[in-house]
């Protein structure tokens, strides 16, 4: 499975109860797949990826503002019209560039936890925020120790961010 293969976030539950939401998700999906994987290669921090409205919602935080000129660039190269099918917030927060830049990541400020047997990142979300949705948030503050959300082991010790 890949990064970006399931909706998440808030507001992912809802959309997925929509009639068709899976289906316009992977379209938008393929159309702005470009862009997903340059958010990606910028190391942008997604809070949300679903649909909404039968729009691509991106929601995320870029480390530089050149990054997220970068993606708003792409985005424009994909379709000039972005707005007809998507909804994109990407921000720039000097205190997460900074801390990213002294070695701390999205981490700093969370708590630990040790993957147990059974464990993966949509029930260790649901434990520490109450949404399962929300497991993004683990694999960005943990993205120098996971290379897929959906590959965690035993034992390993996870940053939570905090709310």
């Amino acid at each position: 499975m890949g990064l970006f293969d399931k909706m998440f976030g808030r507001g992912a539950s809802a959309a997925q109860g929509q009639p068709n939401a899976q289906q316009r998700f992977n379209e938008l999906k393929l159309k702005y797949q470009s862009v997903l994987n340059l958010i990606d290669q910028q190391q942008v921090q997604l809070q949300n990826l679903h649909v909404q409205d039968n729009k691509l919602f991106i929601k995320g935080t870029a480390p530089s503002p050149d990054a997220k000129d970068e993606v708003w660039n792409q985005i424009k190269l994909v379709d000039a019209g972005y707005d007809k099918d998507l909804t994109c917030d990407i921000g720039f927060d000097a205190a997460l560039a900074a801390a990213a830049a002294a070695g701390g990541g999205q981490g700093t400020g969370g708590q630990t936890y040790e993957v147990k047997s059974g464990d993966n990142l949509s029930k260790i979300s649901k434990q520490f925020y109450g949404d399962a949705d929300e497991y993004m948030r683990i694999y960005y503050a943990n993205r120098d120790k996971l290379r897929d959300p959906d590959h965690i082991q035993v034992g390993q010790k996870l940053t939570i961010p905090s709310e």
